[in-house]
């Protein structure tokens, strides 16, 4: 019978798949910080071999990624076999984004012998329907910022930037790089008020980037994230459905309503 491994990262996301999957081998990555409890075994980026090695012995057939990963700092010196195999293939995805690391290392995991599944396959309700999902109805300039968003969004794709912007009064107030949508938002959050005088409100806009490989980097939402976008004065948050995670929903749905922030769910990027 097939058994489903968790590579794990940080968030909430692993902790809700190994709810749903109870009998799930779950593994996590030295230095990464994650909510999986020091019951989980922890490997070294260097030791790739393992990893896959642990997999095996624990009858491991399918693996999800889930949770938040950023790239580690690696060394050499500690590389095992399979890394010192990879390596030249790594540092030159490495120079190419997230997006060629991660199809990279699908493809190494599957050369392995590894069914690689998407969380959202693994837990039904994971995305979001279309459909205002929480908070007030936006605003006409509302919709106008979103539309700008995912016109943004949508002509940087193929530098493989980001999956998020703040657009406000159709002004780009912020754009998600490497250090994530949080770090983003209080970028934003820091506009000082001379520059905002014309771009009050506005709001955050997330969806994957044309070509993306939706197992293993889905973007995602939380509560965290509307905190986020309140701090920095925004009116609401626009995704898209069916490919962005909505993390707790229950609790999203209470933030939203306590901050008086709106969560709209597009049905298609507009």
């Amino acid at each position: 019978m097939a058994r489903l491994g968790i590579l794990a990262g940080g968030g909430a996301l692993p902790v809700a798949l190994h709810a749903a999957h109870p009998d799930a081998f779950v593994v996590t990555f030295a230095g990464v910080a994650h909510q999986m409890g020091d019951a989980a075994p922890a490997f070294p980026f260097e030791k790739i071999g393992s990893l896959y090695g642990a997999l095996r012995d624990s009858g491991v057939t399918d693996v999800v990624f889930a949770g938040a990963l950023s790239r580690p700092p690696l060394d050499p010196e500690q590389f095992d076999p399979a890394m010192i195999a990879l390596a030249p293939r790594l540092l030159a995805a490495m120079q190419r984004g997230d997006d060629a690391i991660l199809r990279l290392v699908v493809e190494t995991f599957e050369a392995e012998g590894f069914t690689v599944r998407g969380a959202h396959e693994l837990l039904p309700g994971l995305t979001a329907k279309a459909g205002l999902f929480a908070g007030p109805e936006p605003t006409d300039a509302d919709t106008q910022d979103a539309k700008r968003g995912f016109e943004i969004l949508r002509e940087t794709a193929p530098l493989d930037i980001g999956q998020g912007c703040v657009v406000a009064q159709g002004l780009c107030l912020g754009f998600e790089t490497l250090q994530g949508t949080d770090a983003m938002l209080r970028f934003v959050a820091q506009t000082p008020d001379r520059l905002r005088a014309r771009a009050r409100g506005g709001v955050l806009v997330k969806t994957p980037k044309a070509g993306q490989d939706l197992r293993v980097d889905m973007p995602a939402v939380g509560p965290d994230t509307l905190r986020g976008a309140a701090a920095a004065g925004l009116n609401g948050v626009v995704i898209t459905a069916g490919n962005v995670v909505v993390l707790e929903p229950a609790k999203l749905k209470a933030v939203a309503e306590e901050l008086n922030l709106f969560l709209l769910v597009e049905g298609t990027a507009p």
